[in-house]
């Protein structure tokens, strides 16, 4: 089967346990698009698959960055790309597993990302200006000038706001003018896209509060804390599952205020990435009842795997 498919989708919804059998049922290897997996000592937040519930499936493009370095979208795709193909070459199967959806897009979308000349001393100042009047006051700048762009960011992820700004003042274009330019070339893959969506939304906020307390079983305020004890990584000070934690480091808030503060983070996290991938209408929805098992949800993808072949 030479196509790629792709297993989106929110948060604790089964995606990886969904890619992982659909890679042995089909041949297939893992392809992370999850944009904080990328990084090396974070496993317990970012939920990388332990090697147990990898099943032995090879993963790429996980656990390779430290989190100090820098890794963008364009990055992302790129390295993408050359993991598909040499995938392919070799008579196997993509299967791309994810929940970022700006790179599952980019990458679907083909897009073609410029070489604009970076600013360093403007992303200083940008930063500086987040830390003084907030991210929110960042994303209204970026608003003014790109708001399709703003409406796809949240404020919390300051360094793709400075990045979309930086776009526009090195290029006098915007990210948005830019994408809709790069489309004209299509794809050279072909894609059977599917997410994970949930009947209840109560079933996947009971699924992510389990999660969050099976990953503070499993030592996430010692991972949390290691991060926070190394400022020279801000990427990590920023990720969903470090950040929560570490108002009880500096002697703030209780740890359990802090654990209710990262289970609602995490579950308006996941709504943002429902909406993400409901209003692309090119992904299979897979629709997961209360009364469904994992066999179930298996069989649903399959079927459409199978009628898309």
């Amino acid at each position: 089967m030479n196509k790629i498919i792709v297993v989106s989708g929110p948060t604790a919804s089964g995606k990886t346990a969904l890619a992982v059998e659909l890679a042995k049922r089909y041949d297939g290897e893992v392809i992370s698009a999850d944009s904080m997996q990328i990084y090396t000592d974070m496993d317990i937040a970012s939920a990388k698959a332990t090697p147990e519930e990898q099943q032995e499936i090879p993963h790429h493009l996980m656990d390779f960055l430290d989190p100090s370095e820098s890794f963008s979208v364009a990055d992302w795709v790129k390295l993408a790309g050359e993991r598909a193909d040499d995938i392919l070459r070799r008579g196997k199967t993509p299967v791309i597993c994810g929940g970022t959806g700006l790179y599952i897009s980019s990458f679907v979308d083909n897009l073609q990302f410029d070489d604009s000349v970076c600013d360093y001393e403007f992303r200083e100042e940008m930063r500086r200006f987040a830390e003084e009047n907030g991210a929110a006051a960042l994303l209204e700048k970026l608003r003014e000038i790109d708001p399709e762009t703003a409406a796809e960011l949240h404020e919390n992820n300051v360094p793709r706001v400075i990045r979309a700004l930086e776009v526009y003042k090195t290029t006098g274009h915007t990210i948005a003018q830019a994408k809709r330019a790069s489309r004209g070339t299509p794809s050279p893959y072909q894609f059977i896209l599917l997410t994970l969506d949930f009947e209840e939304r109560s079933q996947l906020h009971d699924r992510i509060n389990r999660r969050v307390d099976q990953m503070m079983a499993q030592g996430l305020e010692q991972e949390a804390r290691s991060c926070f004890e190394q400022p020279n990584r801000p990427t990590a000070a920023q990720a969903i599952g470090c950040k929560e934690l570490y108002p009880y480091f500096r002697g703030e808030r209780t740890l359990e205020e802090c654990v209710e503060e990262l289970k609602l983070r995490t579950r308006q996290y996941a709504k943002r990435q429902l909406v993400w991938f409901r209003r692309d209408k090119r992904f299979h929805r897979i629709v997961v009842r209360p009364c469904d098992s994992f066999d179930d949800i298996l069989a649903k993808a399959v079927d459409i795997i199978e009628s898309e072949k």
